[in-house]
């Protein structure tokens, strides 16, 4: 009888430790709004290096993506949008990085889908793990300080109007 008692105590046990979830395994910790960018390098589409360094100045849109992913095709179409609204402006800044793609994958997409946005072709997860756990696509806005003012995953996608609206509130306050 007591045999019994322990296997319904360690079957107990169990259960409760599977609802027990470590958050930042899980991709939900990771860069949030307040935060400060972290340090990256990346070689974009066009053999240009960017660096965190180099969107200090700017508002920053960047945008973890996989052409793979539908959420991602929902919203990289969304980001093109606002490249062409920005693209002319030089403290605006929007660059895609891939999370584990090869550049020839993107390319045909971009292609395919009439895409302009600057990008970086990441293979791993080194870059996007800077950033996040899990979960595509991730949009980071930050300010010229390079800390982040909003960001945005899968659940909803950014909206143009929402991202618009963060861009021209960080470009009103850098004329501050």
């Amino acid at each position: 009888m007591t045999h019994i008692y322990y296997c319904i105590l360690w079957g107990i046990c169990l259960i409760l430790a599977g609802c027990i979830r470590d958050d930042a395994a899980y991709g939900e910790a990771g860069i949030v709004t307040g935060d400060t960018l972290p340090e990256f390098q990346v070689e974009l589409d066009n053999g240009s290096m960017l660096a965190t360094s180099d969107l200090q100045g700017k508002v920053s849109v960047l945008v973890f993506f996989h052409t793979g992913c539908p959420d991602c095709q929902q919203e990289l179409p969304v980001i093109q949008q606002l490249y062409d609204l920005y693209r002319a402006n030089d403290s605006v800044a929007i660059y895609c990085i891939s999370r584990e793609e090869a550049a020839e994958e993107i390319e045909a997409y971009w292609q395919a889908h009439g895409l302009t946005l600057p990008y970086s072709a990441q293979e791993s997860r080194s870059v996007y793990n800077l950033f996040s756990g899990q979960g595509i696509p991730r949009v980071y806005v930050s300010d010229k300080s390079l800390q982040v003012y909003s960001t945005y995953s899968d659940n909803p996608i950014a909206g143009l109007d929402e991202l618009t609206e963060d861009v021209e509130a960080l470009r009103m306050k850098n004329k501050e």
